[in-house]
């Protein structure tokens, strides 16, 4: 471990000691969570602007979702809200909300705060969440039908509606937020500071590299008996600045929920420190995660904005070797775009049968004689066509490990097939407000097909048509930011708005899948890479009920908006 990251862990250590000191919570009492980022902006909680406001604890410990879908039984988890209903083509939506719920203020929430934050992101453009954009793209009117029922009225029939905005699907949920508080302040500014929900933490304090949240005694779960108080009394969401420190302050008992680290260091850990575990008991550990990994290619940059161009590179990537390096095995390669849980394989296997699929090795000769097809010469170590060589910058996000090895593998087999790649690391903040938005990229690591764990159209939708916007202004919901257009893609659209109006197990839809990806094979705006794993270290010394896949009450991503759940499981070890 060299001095800087030593420092790093010292530092954090001595934030541990001295926030509890300060509030007189004991160790035992308080949960800590690894953040695997700095908190860019501590003093604002305003979750429809860009950055991390939520994060570090705000949607795990503070906002509650209205669903949660769960993934090990695909079905919905009331919240906030106890059902729903949709009319018969899915246009319309009625909610109903869950009696006796408070904000931490003791005001009431209910339809008129459901309204509220609707309607902001409704009407006010200025305003950019992925989770707002969404909103506004599908929902035509909202309509309060009395204080516990709301209904919505959408633009176009989608069965997936409530899932999609409310039920946690993928990270997060269209969080509502108090109008008693947010009546009157400008959406696109207001800091929200102090911020306040209905969850059973209230906000205490937050630095660049830690946020703390302690237990409301009060909150409206215990009084109404939805649910018990969660036995931490204190949560900590904390930086631990990178791999090598969080694996010291998990073996020693100073961190009780970490991110993603290498099998080596996992099994370190857990030579130093037998209380901790991960999702499997034994290799591969990790789990699923539903955000498939793939390199995103921007179609408006010369040369890549020729389609054989972009399928050179498909061929040339060997997704074996990124498995066997990046994830040291804990992962598999990707066949399609698609997450490969069972609930996927009637979709998958539609793709794979039509001819479609990706195979796991290369075809570097393949890639290179399709280059050669378009007029490029490899002159020693590149090809150059007319004085110039081919080069790509591929940029990738720095926040972990798993994002830059994943690339430096690639970087090497473009280099060797003659393509000059590089790599362009930037800080996570400027990656997700500035580099995928903008189309401010020739190739990107990234996950945007993410979003199908049970259906299609969720991770198909994403390229259509109709979310593509020149570069230099903001995809929608981080849609199509290879701005992908032309006759294949209005094709591929017009199969994608069939598919969305249909009912969830249709069975026309797995042969409509494939007539679609076609065109996605045939273009490719992206390339499917490899399926995410994310091997997260759990310790047991002061507290169990963590989720494994022996304990599959929900999947473990402890940064996601479903985290209420996992803190409500967790019981003292002693």
């Amino acid at each position: 471990m060299n001095f800087k990251t030593k420092l790093l862990a010292s530092a954090a250590l001595g934030l541990i000691a001295s926030a509890s000191w300060a509030q007189n919570v004991a160790r035992e009492n308080t949960v800590i969570f690894d953040l695997d980022r700095t908190i860019q902006d501590p003093e604002n909680f305003n979750w429809m602007t860009p950055g991390t406001k939520r994060m570090h604890g705000a949607h795990q410990t503070m906002w509650e979702p209205l669903f949660i879908l769960n993934y090990g039984t695909g079905e919905l988890d009331p919240w906030l809200a106890t059902s729903f209903e949709a009319n018969e083509d899915s246009t319309r939506f009625t909610i109903s909300l869950r009696e006796g719920v408070e904000w931490s203020d003791g005001e009431a929430f209910n339809a008129d705060d459901v309204m509220f934050t609707v309607n902001i992101a409704l009407t006010d453009e200025e305003i950019s969440s992925r989770e707002a954009a969404t909103i506004r793209a599908q929902v035509a009117s909202v309509t309060k039908v009395d204080d516990l029922t709301v209904q919505f009225d959408l633009n176009e029939p989608n069965p997936r509606f409530i899932v999609e905005n409310f039920g946690v699907r993928i990270f997060g949920s269209f969080l509502i937020m108090p109008e008693h508080i947010w009546n009157g302040q400008s959406p696109a500014t207001f800091a929200f500071n102090p911020p306040i929900g209905t969850g059973p933490y209230t906000f205490t304090s937050a630095a660049s590299n830690r946020a703390i949240w302690d237990r409301n005694d009060d909150w409206w779960g215990a009084k109404t008996g939805f649910m018990d108080l969660p036995a931490p009394e204190r949560v900590v969401f904390l930086e631990s600045g990178g791999e090598e420190s969080r694996a010291q302050l998990m073996a020693s008992n100073q961190l009780d929920a970490a991110q993603n680290v290498t099998i080596g260091t996992f099994e370190a850990i857990q030579a130093q420190n037998p209380n901790v575990i991960a999702w499997y008991a034994d290799y591969p550990y990790a789990a699923a995660d539903p955000c498939a990994r793939q390199l995103e290619i921007n179609t408006t940059v010369a040369p890549w904005d020729n389609a054989n161009m972009r399928k050179a590179v498909a061929y040339i990537i060997d997704r074996s070797q990124i498995v066997n390096v990046a994830y040291e095995g804990t992962t598999a390669a990707s066949q399609t775009m698609f997450a490969q849980y069972g609930s996927m394989a009637p979709f998958i296997d539609a793709v794979v049968e039509a001819g479609y699929g990706l195979p796991a090795s290369a075809d570097v000769e393949a890639g290179q004689a399709l280059i050669e097809g378009e007029g490029w010469t490899r002159d020693g170590d590149y090809y150059t066509k007319d004085g110039e060589t081919l080069s790509v910058n591929i940029h990738v996000n720095s926040a972990s490990t798993e994002y830059t090895r994943t690339i430096d593998v690639i970087v090497e087999q473009l280099q060797r097939a003659g393509i000059d790649a590089r790599a362009v690391p930037v800080e996570n903040g400027v990656f997700w407000g500035e580099v995928l938005p903008f189309g401010a990229y020739e190739m990107s690591y990234s996950w945007l097909s993410c979003g199908s764990v049970n259906e299609p159209w969720a991770s198909m939708g994403r390229y259509t048509v109709a979310d593509v916007v020149p570069v230099g202004e903001r995809s929608p919901g981080f849609n199509n930011t290879a701005r992908w257009d032309g006759p294949a893609a209005e094709a591929y659209s017009a199969i994608m708005a069939d598919i969305a109006s249909r009912s969830l197990g249709d069975d026309a839809i797995p042969g409509l899948v494939a007539e679609a990806y076609q065109h996605l094979d045939a273009e490719m705006p992206f390339i499917p890479l490899v399926q995410a794993a994310k091997l997260l270290p759990m310790n047991q010394t002061y507290w169990t009920g963590w989720p494994t896949a022996d304990n599959y009450y929900n999947h473990p991503f402890f940064w996601w908006n479903h985290t209420h759940q996992i803190i409500h499981n967790l019981e003292p070890a002693q």
